[in-house]
């Protein structure tokens, strides 16, 4: 029985899991993670590791960082980007789960400024300047190119048991790539993979990417 003048309460049924358009995760960070790993021969060992992030929200803010680690640096890891407060937290919370070598937060983070261009039925660039200890300027170019059908991939918290994160993102998979320093390219390419079924690559745009923890 409800008071006169008053509205009755509105009773919501639970929804069907197969239902739900809001995620029960705790958003994390968003932003993209294009990266690209290069080898000399399929299965072999990486030569050139990659992995670029433009953070648009996280508990670090937001700003650009590249992770790095190649022959052109010779073979050491190195950390650009242009929020160092943010760099710091993404090594801790995430990319030291990824990479041992990237999480270590020894690494020095060298001030950079980060600029894409391309298009997307082609290919797409981002490049990132900085300088070096030495004080002069590096300029380092990351490009993906033969770019195949997007996929999306969505994996719940603690779907990973090296992670307890879930992961959200737009894959454009690229069977082409290259980096460069200050005009040197790298050595290495791209290989297919096969992901569920679907044409994907050891270098790979990721964008609309979010990452969560379970509430």
């Amino acid at each position: 029985m409800t008071t006169p003048g008053t509205s009755p309460p509105i009773r919501r049924r639970p929804l069907p899991a197969s239902a739900r358009t809001v995620d029960p995760g705790r958003v994390l960070l968003t932003g993209e993670n294009p990266f690209i790993r290069l080898a000399e021969a399929d299965g072999g060992a990486v030569t050139t590791d990659a992995s670029f992030w433009r953070i648009l929200l996280s508990p670090g803010g937001p700003g650009h960082v590249l992770f790095l680690k190649s022959e052109l640096t010779g073979d050491q890891a190195r950390v650009y980007s242009d929020n160092i407060a943010m760099a710091r937290w993404l090594q801790g919370e995430i990319m030291g789960r990824i990479s041992s070598v990237f999480g270590d937060l020894n690494l020095p983070v060298q001030q950079s400024r980060c600029e894409s261009s391309g298009d997307l039925r082609s290919f797409w660039t981002e490049t990132v300047w900085s300088r070096n200890e030495e004080g002069e300027r590096d300029r380092i170019g990351l490009t993906w190119y033969d770019l195949q059908e997007p996929f999306l991939i969505h994996s719940q918290p603690g779907s990973s048991p090296q992670r307890p994160h879930g992961v959200s993102s737009l894959f454009v998979p690229a069977y082409g790539a290259r980096v460069t320093l200050n005009g040197k390219q790298a050595k290495g390419k791209a290989f297919p993979r096969d992901r569920e079924g679907r044409r994907s690559s050891t270098c790979s745009l990721a964008f609309s990417e979010s990452w969560l923890l379970s509430r």
